[in-house]
């Protein structure tokens, strides 16, 4: 019977101590799951960001490290860390994350937080039909690109933007010299990219010139996109409209920062695209099972690109 060790804050082992071991049977893998164990004993780590384990050295016998968060920024520069890694791909994630993605834009491109519920404002300033409305993606992974087909289905005039080349069914750019391209009069800016070097601050001083001028940028990505002064400074000088935040570089968002009180940012805490345990744990299970039955895994980390 295999050692399958769930090293997780306290508030996830509760929600998948039960839905996980299920998982774990539908997929015919004999495992026991637990919170503390020999690290010599251990088969599999489901792991998410802790203050228990951060030394992977012990676990000689582990054969993979199983994530359940999508983002694996703040573990895959660990140098203990020599097992196979996996991020988590769930379509309950990307599900969560087209929802509210396509909710964000749908009410800024509407002006439903100015046109509804307001005090008494009969301004007929109808918003231009989607298609007049440029939207442009930053990040065209497998949530970009599923954000990307509802996005075109409701007939946006849509624009992405990868680190490499990327084929899709609307204009895309890449590499450095593409950003512009893609950012070029965007009214509506979303960012889905993973934390990397390569990404880090990707909207800046000189690139939040290139949108729109009032422009809203939609984050649900990772906090370090984001320059925070400098987008502070386009929102002050009207160069950007709004912006839209649900990820920070530090979480949750410290009381006293500007976010919280600036009159152009809405702060989302962290909620677009969620892990539900019962799908996540499905795909944690058929991971495992692939590993035993000695096939490739799925989602495995890249650890140069670092995802």
């Amino acid at each position: 019977m295999l050692t399958i060790l769930f090293s997780a804050p306290d508030a996830l082992w509760n929600q998948y101590k039960e839905v996980l071991p299920a998982a774990l049977s539908a997929k015919g893998v004999d495992g026991t799951l637990v919170r503390d164990a020999d690290p010599a004993a251990v088969d599999y780590i489901v792991y998410a960001p802790n203050d228990r384990l951060r030394d992977f050295t012990p676990f000689t016998k582990a054969r993979a490290v199983l994530s359940l968060f999508a983002g694996v920024d703040r573990i895959v520069g660990n140098t203990t860390l020599t097992q196979p890694l996996t991020r988590l791909v769930d379509p309950g994630l990307a599900e969560g994350m087209v929802e509210w993605v396509t909710g964000q834009v749908l009410l800024h491109h509407l002006h439903l937080d100015r046109n509804i519920g307001a005090a008494p404002h009969w301004v007929q300033d109808a918003p231009p039909l989607a298609r007049d409305r440029r939207v442009t993606l930053l990040g065209l992974g497998e949530l970009g690109m599923a954000c990307a087909d509802l996005l075109r289905a409701l007939h946006f005039d849509l624009r992405g933007w990868s680190r490499g080349r990327k084929d899709a069914p609307f204009p895309t750019f890449h590499g450095a010299g593409g950003l512009k391209q893609a950012l070029d009069g965007a009214d509506i800016v979303i960012t889905l990219l993973p934390d990397t070097p390569a990404t880090r601050n990707i909207l800046n001083a000189e690139s939040l010139n290139w949108p729109a001028r009032g422009a809203v940028v939609i984050n649900p990505g990772r906090g370090p996109l984001i320059d925070d002064d400098a987008l502070l400074a386009a929102l002050d000088d009207g160069r950007i409209g709004h912006a839209v935040l649900d990820v920070f570089r530090v979480e949750p968002l410290p009381a006293d920062h500007p976010y919280w009180a600036h009159p152009k940012v809405t702060v989302s805490p962290h909620i677009a695209a969620v892990s539900r345990p019962k799908s996540a744990s499905l795909v944690v299970a058929e991971n495992i099972r692939r590993a035993e039955a000695g096939e490739p895994l799925l989602f495995l980390v890249d650890r140069s690109r670092g995802y």
